[in-house]
């Protein structure tokens, strides 16, 4: 995997947090521990505002969307039975 351009930057962080990722972080560095943390939440975040998105456009269907639906349904199940 090629290397990211990186940039300095200073954060503060808190101290629980800070000794969590240093007793997680395993061989690599505390830089490159933080880089997998923030990553996977940046992922995570972007899913449920993914999944967010989806259930509003597909979990507000109206009583004339779902009419529709059933006679589009009805429809198509006749004209496929014509084709027999």
């Amino acid at each position: 995997m090629p290397t990211a351009t990186r940039t300095t930057k200073s954060l503060s962080l808190e101290k629980e947090l800070l000794k969590e990722v240093e007793r997680t972080k395993g061989g690599a560095s505390t830089s490159e521990r933080v880089n997998t943390l923030l990553k996977a939440a940046l992922e995570n975040e972007r899913r449920r505002g993914l999944a967010a998105e989806v259930e509003a456009f597909f979990g507000s269907t109206s009583d004339e969307d779902e009419a529709s639906r059933r006679a589009f349904r009805s429809a198509s199940i006749k004209s496929l039975a014509r084709d027999d």
